[in-house]
This record gives structure tokens, C-alpha cells and sequence, in this order.
């Protein structure tokens, strides 16, 4: 895991540097901001540990630069150090982005466990958003697209992959009257052309045992409509 440390004091950021060395952590050290700002791009850390009062600016600026970016700095832990102890510099650095705040002097040994509880959090927010990127939920039905499982009130339910792609074009389509043209050609094949009449009324059936739950609503002459439970 690669940390980027930006302090103007060389001996304190060899400190830092080696204490996390030590933890297993790589370290990149910069003492203004231009030198950091040009490994933050070059090297793409996990986090930065950041000065406020550097030589060529102030930290803040740097910390929302990187914030406002839609790529590594936006998912970069930002742990701020300062000789300001006034609270309401606290509160710019951390309206800035900053994931944490610790004022000089300091213990290493907090610093570490500041940055280990901080990198936490962010892999736990990184593992939740691609949590929700790969579910589909209607009411108390949950689909997720990457293990393929389905549960209803909690409870796993066993579909096959036709049903299973079935339900998936019904929930993203919620509360749409979908033609049985449009789901034909997605669950099976291109304006189902080779299934059988009875094909997809046998599998809304079917759907509709397994989940007990009667939200698929028929529309006499069009196709379907899933209902939001």
C-alpha cells in the first residue's frame, strides 16, 4: 500500500517514512507541494499524509484539488498534520476533504493507528459501493449480479438462469409495462424468434410460484408489469 507523505520538515518525514516502512507500507516523500503533487500523480498512493504549512502553499488547497478529481483522489485517505491547534482549522482541514486531523506535537505510534483505522474505512466504503453496484433491490427481493444469488425476506431462493435473467429485467424495469417482444429478445434471443409461444407466460408463472408473491402483473394484449413491493 503506497503512502505519500508531504512534510517540509526532512527529518520528521524520514520518521514517518520509516515507521511506516516498518509496517509494511511504501512510502514516497515530498516536502512541497509541487514535488507532491507530482508523485500523488505519478505514483497514486492510498493516502497522503499531509502538512498544512508547507513552503509553497497551504495543504488545504492541495487536499480539495485532489478531492475535486474523479480518479485516485477521490479514494485517497487524507491524513492531515499541523502545528495549527486552533479548532477552527480543524474544522477547514477536515471541510476540506481531510480523513483525519492530528495537530504536532505527535505520537507516531497514534499516526499509525490513525492511517490504519482511516485506510479501514475506506476499503469497507469501497467494498460497500461495489456491494450496491452489483444488487438490484425491489421491496424486500434482493438480486445480486455477480454471485448470481437471489433472496426473498432473507430467505435464498433457487431460480434457474432463465428465470434468474427474467427477474433481473423485471426489476430494472420496475413500474414499465414491458412488451413480451422486449423481454423475449432480452432473456432469450433477439425478438424471440426461435421460443415458443407458451415460453415466456411457463416461466412468469413459474417466477411467480418461487417467490410467493404475485408482483408481476399482467397487461392483457402488451406483456407485464413488475410492481414495486
Amino acid at each position: 500500500m503506497k503512502i505519500l507523505i508531504i512534510e517540509d520538515d526532512a527529518g520528521l518525514n524520514r520518521g514517518i517514512s520509516f515507521a511506516l516502512e516498518q509496517e509494511g507500507y511504501e512510502t514516497f516523500g515530498a516536502g512541497t507541494l509541487r514535488e507532491g503533487y507530482g508523485l500523488f500523480e505519478r505514483e497514486k498512493p492510498d493516502a497522503v499524509i499531509l502538512d498544512l504549512n508547507l513552503p509553497d502553499g497551504d495543504g488545504i488547497a492541495f487536499c480539495e484539488k485532489i478531492r475535486s478529481r474523479e480518479d485516485a483522489g477521490a479514494g485517497c485517505a487524507v491524513l492531515m498534520l499541523t502545528a495549527r491547534d486552533l479548532e477552527t482549522d480543524e474544522i477547514m482541514g477536515l471541510s476540506s476533504g481531510a480523513d483525519d486531523y492530528i495537530t504536532k506535537p505527535f505520537s507516531v505510534a497514534v499516526l499509525k493507528v490513525r492511517l490504519r483505522n482511516i485506510l479501514r474505512r475506506r476499503a469497507a466504503d469501497r467494498d460497500a459501493d461495489e456491494a450496491a453496484e452489483h444488487t438490484i433491490v425491489s421491496g424486500d427481493i434482493v438480486l445480486d449480479l455477480k454471485t448470481f444469488r437471489v433472496t426473498c425476506g432473507g430467505r435464498e431462493m433457487e431460480l434457474s438462469m432463465t428465470e434468474f435473467k427474467l427477474l433481473q429485467y423485471f426489476m430494472e424495469h420496475k413500474n414499465q409495462a414491458l412488451l413480451k417482444e422486449q423481454i423475449l429478445g432480452y432473456v432469450w434471443d433477439e425478438g424471440g424468434a426461435y421460443v415458443e409461444e407458451n415460453t415466456l407466460s411457463v416461466n412468469v408463472s413459474r417466477l411467480r410460484r418461487k417467490l410467493g408473491k404475485d408482483r408481476i402483473r399482467t397487461i392483457q394484449g402488451i406483456g407485464y408489469l413488475w410492481e414495486e413491493g
